[in-house]
């Protein structure tokens, strides 16, 4: 029964495997014990060079980067940006995964809310300054953007609001469950985005048999942006509430991060025995790191529509199942698509996602909320980073440079 109980809790395992030979992949939080799973090393300090014999691949590199920090954003994209080398395969954005506050925490509620904005801001802005360069990539290159976000979307999703901003001293899972579900939508209204645009819908010109579009309404664009949730991790969601990790130090043996800082000592110190005690249950009932990733690598793996190996002529005939192919746009959970109800803004227009927009404009699939509240995330994302950035000292935003790309994008 234990043994049961525990296969249950780890969740799904990917089945897929693709070859990410000569891809380039961007991770960000790449060093939390999620971030340190997924490329497979949990030494920091060794970890590049490390790889780099292990895999005789030099080109695996490290930048430092603060994500609280807009000036240090803009630095990081326009760096890479003037680059010898632009290729990019995937962006997966896992630092958006672990919760910011714990049940334990004293810390100002104001601050946290500051640096949950903070860290959804430099995800926006992060794709905005980089999507140029995606954009003119061939059309044969698969591309994807991966937002790896945290399991408590569902205390939001029945009565998210854009304009209903819940206070700062609102119950810490009503929060991160806000913040979680505005990048769900805002993934998916992306993926709208990159729909509508003029590029979109370019059939790759390759060999029929390897390469086939399903429809342009499963897939327009080769970029497919989608979220994903780990689920419970013990290491990234268990020890963050019960604040028995920091930013700094090492792993320990039981998954977590032991740092004492002077001011909260006696919270970190009950936090952490807190969670040593329990660290069977949690054993037990919650995710490993290596467990929690399987679903980042599932829509990593999975082919697009633009890649489906299966056409219309070689589809198995014999009742079984379809080969399953990345749903653009979508949350995935557990390896599997995830349908989350949000209501729809009041006053948005009824319409059918079959139905195709004359003047130009996106048709609503009515997905998450629709088209209207994904432009509404989207639009209060422009707003806030301008915000933002008012706050940047202007001696930071020049050395980010003057040359980086505008985040403005035409209206949608």
């Amino acid at each position: 029964m234990i043994v049961v109980i525990h296969t249950f809790a780890q969740g799904r395992a990917t089945s897929r495997e693709r070859d990410m030979h000569a891809r380039i992949v961007l991770v960000t939080g790449a060093f939390t014990p999620l971030g340190l799973t997924l490329i497979d090393d949990p030494e920091v300090e060794i970890l590049i060079d490390l790889m780099r014999s292990t895999t005789k691949n030099e080109q695996i590199y490290a930048e430092e980067c603060d994500l609280s920090s807009s000036a240090s954003v803009r630095s990081f994209c326009s760096g890479f940006i003037a680059g010898k080398e632009t290729r990019l395969d995937a962006i997966i954005f896992a630092h958006e995964y672990q919760q910011i506050g714990s049940l334990l925490s004293r810390d100002n509620p104001a601050e946290l809310t500051k640096h949950r904005r903070e860290l959804s801001l430099a995800t926006f802005l992060i794709v905005t300054l980089l999507l140029p360069i995606l954009l003119v990539a061939p059309v044969e290159r698969d591309i994807r953007i991966i937002s790896v976000v945290n399991p408590f979307y569902a205390a939001a999703s029945s009565k998210y609001s854009v304009v209903d901003v819940p206070p700062p001293i609102s119950p810490l899972f009503q929060l991160e469950g806000r913040r979680s579900l505005e990048m769900v939508i805002f993934t998916r209204h992306l993926q709208r985005v990159l729909d509508a645009l003029p590029s979109a819908g370019q059939v790759p010109k390759t060999d029929e048999t390897t390469i086939h579009v399903v429809s342009e309404k499963v897939q327009k664009s080769n970029i497919v942006a989608v979220s994903v949730c780990p689920g419970i991790s013990r290491a990234d969601t268990v020890a963050a509430l019960l604040k028995a990790k920091g930013s700094q130090g090492r792993r320990s043996r039981l998954g977590t991060v032991m740092w004492v800082h002077s001011s909260s000592s006696s919270l970190i110190l009950t936090g952490y025995s807190s969670y040593v005690l329990i660290y069977p249950l949690l054993r037990l009932l919650t995710k490993s790191p290596s467990s929690a990733v399987q679903s980042i690598l599932h829509v990593l793996f999975l082919p697009t529509p633009f890649k489906s190996s299966q056409t219309s002529a070689n589809r198995p005939s014999d009742g079984s199942a379809p080969e399953e192919v990345l749903k653009a746009g979508a949350l995935y959970r557990e390896c599997a698509v995830i349908n989350v109800r949000v209501p729809t803004p009041v006053g948005a227009p009824s319409g059918s996602d079959s139905e195709e927009k004359k003047d130009g404009s996106i048709p609503d699939d009515r997905e998450l909320g629709g088209v209207h509240l994904g432009q509404s995330v989207w639009e209060s994302f422009e707003a806030a980073l301008k915000e933002w950035e008012k706050t940047v000292p202007s001696s930071d935003m020049q050395a980010a440079g003057d040359d980086t790309p505008s985040v403005d994008t035409a209206n949608s």
